[in-house]
């Protein structure tokens, strides 16, 4: 008599192995992938936020600044928020893959090596493309490290599958491990082979190229809208056979909430980083000009670098402040959905922004007529970055039951200070852009205030919002109750209460 079949086991989305195993694959020459996951991770936080020093560093006279900020800036951002996104991108998919592959040995460690070798080499490639917009070696040589991207995890996947021991144990006992890689490689292969067409296009018609590189980013959500609207027209598919083991790798699927968090964090480290890094090559007085300028008083020297110590205080407060909003927020996610990934993405592309947004600030006392410009800019970036949070926070709300804690949703303890909390920094910077448009004279005031306000009210907010759900209890409580003309005894027809 057979014994029944145990269910196969659901894909653990962290490519966790069952616990006391790490001797035996020792043994065997194969180890978890967990500590070559966190470099990876940490590498391309730092990769994708550094994107943001070619535009940071770039020279603008004020003739510049004042006849083509839109052109020279504004065109830069969009390019480093394209490139972000791409390598936010590649992330995503580096997840996935070893979402599949459970276990490594010293060719896939080499192997992904490998790949982050190249993907290294992308700010260099992204520096070529803001210095020279219109030449064709800048994006030529993006879309190949793209696509020398793909190969190599397009060579891990082929290996991992050469090698079932290697595999997340639900795919390698499956039967049909030939079509699961079939599908991983066309899906790993999608967006480099749309970036060997912009690496064709990039050398004789090189605007079509940046049309495709912005198609990688929107393909998958153009993918899955197509579904959609199919599954509407058609019908939903019918589900495969009972014997046919279905394994879905989307790339677009939602990421774990750690892995999120992790990466998240890798970014907002790194920005935080960045901005001593200008203090510290940018504001360090010359021994020669000390002793003949100050007279030999360094603190004479360095107070001339008040205002960029300020802005230094300041922006450094942003980034800790938006971090916190942000560990806040998912402190009480218990399920990252694909939109919400979506515009966390979004969210941290323009916080890898804020370095400009310090460099703008810190131009203040240096070139005090671009001050108005300087501070629009600075107030955008930082209202993107703290918006796309509160959207998050929105999308969540939508979808409560599934995606926050309790005590988060319509009605929870919490509600009301998260939305206070994630509402600040925006109406902040709409109030600091306001101010450019109607006091434009004490624009630069009012920034700099907002930058000292915002900490403050960080602190007192938890207060604030007790204080502010209180006052309207007290009143409705110090009304006198409102007398109905039928309220008194009640009338022997009405049925006594249960």
């Amino acid at each position: 008599m057979s014994r029944p079949q145990a269910p196969e086991p659901a894909l653990d989305v962290q490519g966790d192995a069952p616990a006391g195993t790490g001797d035996e694959d020792a043994d065997d020459g194969t180890q978890h992938s967990h500590r070559m996951l966190s470099f990876s991770d940490a590498l391309l936080s730092i990769i994708a936020t550094v994107m943001i020093l070619p535009v940071t560093h770039m020279e603008l006279s004020p003739q510049q600044f004042d006849k083509s900020v839109q052109r020279l800036l504004a065109t830069r951002i969009a390019v480093y928020l394209m490139t972000f996104l791409i390598v936010t991108g590649a992330w995503a998919a580096h997840t996935r893959l070893f979402q599949v592959v459970g276990k490594i040995d010293d060719t896939l460690a080499l192997l992904n090596l490998a790949c982050m070798m190249t993907i290294t080499f992308l700010p260099f490639t992204f520096s070529l493309m803001v210095a020279f917009p219109a030449a064709p070696l800048g994006i030529f040589l993006f879309c190949t490290c793209v696509i020398a991207i793909g190969v190599v995890q397009a060579l891990i996947v082929v290996y991992a599958f050469r090698f079932p021991h290697l595999l997340n144990p639900q795919i390698g006992r499956s039967a049909h491990r030939r079509l699961h890689r079939q599908h991983i490689l066309h899906i790993v292969l999608r967006g480099p082979a749309l970036c060997f067409l912009a690496a064709g296009f990039s050398l004789f018609f090189y605007p079509v190229s940046y049309l495709l590189l912005a198609t990688v980013i929107v393909l998958p959500y153009v993918s899955k809208a197509a579904s959609w609207c199919r599954d509407r027209l058609r019908g939903p598919p019918e589900p495969p056979a009972h014997s046919v083991e279905f394994f879905t790798f989307d790339l677009q699927e939602p990421l774990s909430k750690e892995r999120v968090e992790a990466f998240s964090d890798g970014v907002y480290a790194i920005v935080a980083t960045l901005l001593i890094l200008d203090i510290c090559s940018d504001n360090v007085p010359d021994a020669k000009d000390v002793a003949e300028r100050f007279h030999g008083s360094l603190v004479a020297a360095l107070s001339e670098f008040g205002p960029q110590f300020l802005a230094y205080f300041g922006s450094f407060a942003t980034v800790g402040l938006l971090w916190f909003a942000h560990h806040s927020l998912f402190l009480h996610v218990r399920k990252a959905t694909q939109s919400m990934g979506l515009l966390n993405t979004l969210s941290l592309a323009f916080v890898g922004g804020l370095p400009l947004a310090y460099q703008q600030t810190s131009a203040f006392a240096r070139q005090p007529r671009d001050e108005l410009e300087r501070v629009r800019v600075s107030c955008a970036i930082i209202f993107f970055a703290s918006i796309f949070q509160f959207a998050m926070w929105t999308t969540a709300l939508l979808r409560g039951a599934e995606t926050l804690q309790p005590s988060a949703r319509f009605g929870g303890p919490e509600h009301a200070f998260m939305f206070a909390k994630l509402t600040l920094y925006p109406c902040a910077s709409l109030l600091a852009f306001a101010s450019t448009c109607f006091l434009s004279r004490f624009s630069t005031a009012v920034f700099h205030l907002t930058q000292v306000a915002v900490p403050v009210a960080f602190l007192l907010l938890r207060l604030l919002v007790r204080l502010g759900l209180a006052l309207p209890r007290a009143l409705r409580g110090r009304a006198p109750p409102v007398q109905h003309a039928e309220e008194g005894p009640r009338a022997p027809l009405l049925p006594a209460p249960c």
